[in-house]
């Protein structure tokens, strides 16, 4: 079934809207929550409020792609649920991943996280990453949006954990001198 069936499915309070969503994108909503949380059990309760979720906000949504639209939702999902249970602690995976990012977008008064979600540097972000070939742009998504691992990027475009590494590192060095140049943190 086509992403624009699926919306109006749930524009017409259809339940069968969430069969469709959960056989469409279920596995890869699940995929991105357990690569945020390494949980499967949380991951499903994720996937679960992401349908919710989308079934609440589509009476004044209609996203033209719907699988873009479920992905933030169960990321920020995910995110905000990973803060809750690592309030006092420290988790290598996905502080490692904002350790990253630091590199090349400075700390501001919100931090890195909270000034990546801020429509403006999303904008220079989204720029960046349209200047891109589509290797680069999957590599820097794969692991900065989703956060795969570089084992599971290496794997997922066969090519070596070393590679993914040095790109990753040149990738950050280019947005932190495009965000520069940019001016966004004067």
């Amino acid at each position: 079934m086509q992403d624009n069936e699926i919306v109006e499915l749930f524009w017409q309070r259809e339940q069968t809207a969430i069969l469709q969503t959960s056989a469409k994108y279920g596995k890869s909503l699940e995929n991105t929550s357990y690569a945020i949380l390494h949980s499967w059990e949380d991951a499903q309760e994720c996937v679960q409020d992401t349908y919710f979720a989308a079934w609440n906000s589509m009476p004044t949504d209609r996203p033209d792609y719907l699988g873009a639209y479920l992905m933030k939702i169960i990321r920020n999902l995910s995110l905000n649920l990973y803060r809750k249970q690592h309030a006092q602690k420290r988790n290598t995976g996905i502080t490692l991943i904002y350790e990253e990012l630091s590199e090349c977008i400075p700390d501001s008064d919100e931090g890195v996280f909270e000034s990546m979600e801020s429509g403006a540097l999303a904008k220079i972000i989204n720029s960046f990453l349209e200047g891109l070939d589509k290797e680069k742009r999957i590599v820097f998504v794969r692991r900065y949006f989703y956060s795969d691992s570089v084992k599971d990027i290496s794997d997922k475009l066969s090519i070596s954990e070393s590679k993914v590494k040095s790109m990753l590192m040149r990738l950050r060095r280019n947005l932190a001198e495009v965000i520069s140049r940019e001016g966004f943190y004067d």
